[in-house]
């Protein structure tokens, strides 16, 4: 023996052995296998395998001499095979559970049919006409069994199912699967048609006052043997499986050895019954949920309220049956009825202690029932608290989240009184030690640095005296509310007359003045008129952000009299301001609606363009919003002809208004490249540059660093995009989406273009690509077009855009979503035909493309009709796909294409689908298809079908 060989001999003896599979044609030749394998702890194959095999083997049809497809034979090989599959089922005690759980629906009929045929039920013979009470027992549990499978599988075929993803397409198994789906409809149509007699069958059952026999493996045998070798056993009426009377009218005919009742399920049952259908039984009535339920309906909420509370000691009941009674006590409130508004409160205060003993966050309702805090809130707070604990046998961590609770709930009170309502409760001062009480003094201060608090202990250090420095608060708070300039004023006076050495501009860390103008007040030497300035100002912003424009409209003036007394320069920031604005008032004004802006505004806007003061802060901003501005209401002329010159050179804002008003100004216009804008095209390109620099290593190697931000532009990309984001007008937002959309295609291939109105205005290459960050233009045209379409989720054009960003990303769903949309905006939702400069042949293939790699390829095969030139190639193909996720023969009724309508008639002839070509036969044989009408009625025809189909796809991808 070689080396080798023995090292194989070796290595081969080493392993454990696994006991080979038993075939199945193995129970044929060994009579007593099959109870021998059944005995095994592990039995392999499973026993559910074995009925799937035996039935699998008898069902084979047979090859005759003219090698031609004949039925199984009826022959003793195939009746033995039967037989084993009985066998084994009787050894799972006909458990339905176990046999539905791994047998399919046409392999499960298949063996009960034969346990009917076996327990001699007449083939054909309505079970309903049957009289159980003058059968065998074992007939009369074969046709329970069969049944009440049929109930369970009608039952069962109703719930969803989630479908499995599939793997590699394979021809055979695809065939296969097909096939046993179409087995498995067929037999739920003939279940469900005798539905109501299987009903009356099992109805019929709960009369019988006697015990039934299901079949066990021995009187399965005895059924087998040749006629007169029986004894007679088995017409006795006690042979096989004994089945009591009370069990099959509780399961009917789920057998007694695993006759099991899940008694929770069956309790949860009696419950929600009980709620519909209240009874007079006590022990019901004596459950939780029976007394809310009651209590619910008398409007005893008190009772209601003391059940949550035991049951916050005991967690007895679930956490989503609470949130759904307080569910209704809202709805209720919400009706109308405000008495329900305090019980809200004492159930969501309730539900939230419970939620914090367990671990769990507060509850935005209780966040929202607590806003407004009161006395008899804390006290009743404190009680469930209180209620909901118990202290000698409370883990440590129910402790910690009471605790916590407590801590937070002072932490997030405003008046102290309520605060020393908690700090002052028993429950608190058990819970917290001693370094935690100071540790919250210390929380206190920092949240509230103006009030002395002394450190007493934490039960009394809230009863402070009436003192100037709770004076100051007061007046603090005061300030940090007000929004009325004569107030704040007069609030500021009384401040410095108590303190001079207080700077109370510095209050509030949300009043924020940008550092341009900082530096200029905080230069004020007057302390009280640098406060009131600086005060004014951040409060006027604060509105002007939040668009309470009327309010930072007062602000501002104020501000602008009190500057225009002592400083020029301030009084030229207050102007630059409350142009500003002015302008945001109009645009969140009379601007939304259309309306032009007032002639003096436009004017305000030029003069600040216009405007040469060197010594001026200034806020980039202001430059930014006017230039939109002049963008957004068509002031072209200006931008492109008055604009002073030396405005372009220092103004980048001013700079690429006038570039894209131009541009704008000669659209639509030649279909080639114009001089302004290969001018634009070229600034923007240089802001989408990489800037790049050389850095010499620790190895004297030089190295290339690229940054993203390039400096050589007029502005940051950053810069350029919040810029885009102002504006408004279509024409502008298309002219800037249309140059990003060129400078995106540049580098991509044609599959992945995308297209955009006026991109033939752009040169068509870039002389260094590598210079161009491309990653940034491509999140830039994302950004663009989603904020296009939030100024108009109506143009059709963004849509399209949109469409192909998600085609290019593989996105097809979404993709579909957006030309779908594209189509309804500029059709009345397909009610008119989609023009055709917006479904074009090329939109028209990617939507293809989805429907194709989304595996709906009836939809393919309808769009392929879309084209100007039908592609009956592609359409054929997809029709040739069994394995479509769309709804396949329910969109026959969509194609007008004879053509196609032929094709699909010799596929399902092929396949030998008589009810699909039956539907296809119906669609071709309508009069206005007919090819001898005139243009008009065909050209009608498909019109028509073209609205339907579109609108049954907006309907599946909106």
């Amino acid at each position: 023996m070689s080396a080798e060989a023995a090292d194989r001999e070796a290595a081969t003896s080493s392993r454990p052995c696994t006991p080979p599979q038993t075939c199945w044609f193995e129970f044929l030749l060994e009579e007593s296998l099959l109870e021998k394998h059944l005995r095994k702890p592990c039995p392999d194959p499973a026993p559910v395998q074995l009925i799937v095999q035996f039935l699998e083997q008898a069902s084979k049809p047979s090859i005759n001499e003219q090698n031609q497809v004949q039925p199984p034979a009826d022959n003793k090989r195939n009746r033995i095979l039967k037989l084993l599959a009985l066998k084994v089922a009787a050894h799972l005690k006909w458990d339905l559970d176990t046999l539905e759980k791994s047998l399919s629906v046409p392999v499960l009929n298949m063996l009960l049919n034969e346990l009917l045929c076996i327990s001699k039920v007449p083939p054909g013979t309505k079970h309903v006409d049957m009289d159980l009470s003058t059968l065998p027992p074992t007939t009369t549990m074969a046709i329970l069994l069969y049944n009440r499978w049929a109930i369970r599988t009608i039952v069962q075929s109703s719930f969803p199912i989630r479908q499995v993803k599939p793997g590699p397409p394979q021809l055979s198994v695809m065939n296969q699967i097909q096939q046993e789906k179409e087995l498995t409809e067929n037999i739920l149509k003939v279940l469900k048609e005798q539905a109501a007699d299987s009903i009356l069958v099992l109805e019929a059952a709960l009369k019988l006052n006697k015990d039934l026999y299901v079949h066990t493996m021995r009187t399965l045998d005895l059924l087998a043997m040749e006629p007169g070798m029986v004894n007679g056993e088995t017409e006795s009426l006690t042979a096989g499986l004994i089945i009591k009377t009370e069990e099959m009218q509780c399961q009917i005919g789920s057998l007694s050895l695993h006759c099991s009742i899940d008694e929770k399920r069956l309790a949860g049952y009696c419950q929600a019954c009980d709620v519909l259908a209240p009874s007079d039984n006590t022990s019901q009535q004596s459950t939780p949920y029976s007394q809310i339920h009651i209590c619910m309906r008398s409007g005893n909420y008190q009772e209601v309220i003391n059940i949550f509370l035991e049951d916050n000691l005991t967690l007895s009941l679930p956490v989503q049956f609470r949130q759904s009674v307080l569910r209704e006590l809202y709805q209720k409130a919400q009706q109308g009825n405000e008495a329900l508004d305090e019980i809200c409160f004492k159930v969501s205060a309730c539900n939230t202690v419970r939620d914090i003993l367990e671990g769990r966050t507060i509850s935005v309702q209780f966040n929202q029932l607590f806003l407004r805090p009161n006395k008899e809130k804390i006290d009743f707070l404190l009680e469930v608290c209180s209620k909901s604990i118990n202290l000698e046998q409370a883990s440590d961590t129910l402790k910690g989240n009471m605790a916590a609770f407590l801590k937070n709930l002072c932490l997030g009170l405003d008046d102290l009184q309520f605060v020393f309502m908690i700090s002052s409760h028993e429950l608190f001062i058990t819970l917290l030690k001693d370094d935690e009480q100071k540790l919250l003094i210390e929380q206190m201060r920092k949240r509230s640095p103006r009030v002395n608090l002394c450190t007493k202990p934490v039960t009394s250090f809230y009863d402070i005296p009436a003192s100037a420095s709770v004076n100051i608060g007061q007046l603090e708070h005061q300030l940090i509310l007000s929004v009325d300039p004569w107030r704040i004023r007069q609030i500021l006076i009384e401040l410095h007359g108590m303190t001079s050495e207080r700077q109370f501009w510095t209050v509030s860390s949300k009043w924020e003045v940008p550092g341009v103008y900082s530096s200029v007040i905080l230069g004020i030497k007057d302390g009280l008129t640098r406060d009131l300035v600086y005060i004014l100002m951040a409060k006027g912003l604060h509105c002007s952000i939040v668009k309470d424009f009327a309010h930072a409209k007062q602000l501002f003036a104020a501000c602008l009299e009190l500057v225009t007394e002592f400083s020029p320069k301030l009084r030229q920031v207050m102007l630059n301001e409350m142009l500003l604005l002015d302008i945001h008032t109009h645009e969140a004004g009379p601007g939304q609606s259309g309306e032009r802006p007032p002639s003096d505004l436009i004017s305000r806007v030029r003069g600040y363009l216009e405007m040469r003061l060197p010594d001026i802060p200034l806020r980039q901003v202001v430059a930014e919003e006017c230039v939109a501005f002049m963008l957004n209401w068509r002031e072209n002329e200006y931008l492109t002809l008055q604009v002073p010159s030396f405005l372009l050179q220092s103004n980048p804002y001013v700079k690429l208004g006038q570039l894209l008003a131009a541009t704008c100004k000669e659209l639509p216009g030649p279909k080639e490249s114009t001089r302004t804008a290969k001018d634009l095209w070229e600034v923007v390109v240089q802001i989408c540059s990489i800037s790049s620099q050389h850095k010499r290593g620790n190895d004297g190697r030089i190295s290339l660093i690229k940054q993203r931000e390039s400096t050589l532009g007029i502005m940051y990309r950053s810069e350029l995009l919040s810029f885009i984001k102002k504006l408004r007008e279509p024409l502008v937002l298309t002219t800037i989406l249309s140059l990003f959309v060129k400078l995106h295609n540049v580098r991509e291939n044609f599959v992945n273009e995308i297209t955009a109105e006026h991109i033939s205005i752009w040169p068509s290459s870039i002389p260094n690509l590598q210079s161009v960050d491309f990653e940034a233009v491509a999140v830039t045209v994302k950004e663009l077009v989603r904020y296009a379409l939030t100024i108009n989720s109506s143009n059709h054009s963004w849509l399209i855009i949109q469409a192909d960003i998600y085609f290019a990303t593989n996105q097809y769903s979404a993709a579909l979503h957006y030309y779908l949309q594209a189509g309804a905006v500029c059709s009345d939702f397909f009610n008119k035909a989609v023009p055709p400069d917006v479904y074009t042949d090329q939109v028209i293939k990617r939507m293809i493309k989805c429907c194709s790699s989304l595996n709906c390829h009836t939809q393919v095969a309808i769009l392929c009709q879309f084209l100007r030139e039908v592609d009956y190639k592609t359409a054929f193909k997809s029709l040739q796909e069994q394995n479509s996720y769309d709804a396949m023969d329910s969109y026959y009724d969509y194609i007008w294409d004879v053509t196609i309508l032929e094709y699909l008639t010799y596929l399902h002839h092929k396949r030998g689908e008589t009810d699909k070509r039956q539907i296809v036969i119906k669609a071709i044989g309508q009069t206005e298809l007919n090819m001898s009408n005139p243009e008009e009625v065909l050209q009608l025809a498909a019109q028509r079908r073209k609205k339907k189909f579109l609108q049954a796809m907006a309907k599946l991808y909106f």
